[in-house]
């Protein structure tokens, strides 16, 4: 099982405190700068990254689900997506119910799109007359592998041009994957150490 969610990272470091000095708090209207945006696909289990599509933000979330659920797809055999109503469309349910193989798409409806009408399309139909959620509620993980990364390996790029932190966004998945591998490796010997010294 795996959820597609996107998150925003910060262009460059600056404090809370230099904001508020700046006097970006007092002005909450105030247009937003554009930010690197990473959308992922992270599988519920072990937090692990399978896609990652670069961009930025601010920007509709559901053109990069394809690209996202695609990569996915080429590195694991997955039975459900999650996703949150920002990738509502039916052409993503049918990406991955027809084409890439997936069992169950969970993909809460935009009550923009819907109002107080029945979708008129099979996926979505089948969304408002009987929603999963408990099931959809394990999104969750992916916001838990999102606050992972930029824990371990911070929220603001180091890289200046769009293209460069497109590169440091890519190269940053790949070492929050490898750490994780990691840990999962010593957690794995560890128990394998006491295992062979039980008597």
């Amino acid at each position: 099982m795996a959820a597609v969610d996107a998150t925003g990272l910060e262009a460059r470091h600056v404090s809370a405190y230099f904001r508020m000095r700046r006097g970006e708090a007092k002005r909450p209207g105030r247009r937003r700068r554009a930010w690197p945006k990473l959308t992922a696909v992270v599988h519920t289990h072990s937090h692990l990254i399978l896609a990652a599509v670069t961009g930025t933000g601010p920007t509709q979330d559901s053109p990069d689900f394809a690209p996202a659920a695609r990569q996915a797809a080429d590195l694991l055999a997955l039975d459900t997506a999650l996703a949150d109503a920002g990738y509502d469309a039916e052409h993503n349910h049918r990406l991955c119910r027809e084409e890439l193989g997936v069992r169950r798409s969970v993909i809460a409806l935009n009550p923009r799109n819907t109002g107080r009408r029945w979708p008129k399309t099979p996926y979505r139909r089948a969304m408002r007359r009987r929603f999963p959620r408990a099931l959809y509620h394990q999104r969750w993980h992916a916001e838990s592998g999102f606050s992972q990364f930029k824990r371990r390996l911070g929220s603001a790029l180091t890289a200046r041009s769009t293209a460069a932190q497109a590169r440091e966004l890519v190269l940053r998945v790949l070492a929050h994957n490898l750490m994780l591998l990691r840990l999962r490796d010593r957690g794995f010997q560890q128990s394998k150490s006491l295992t062979e010294a039980t008597p």
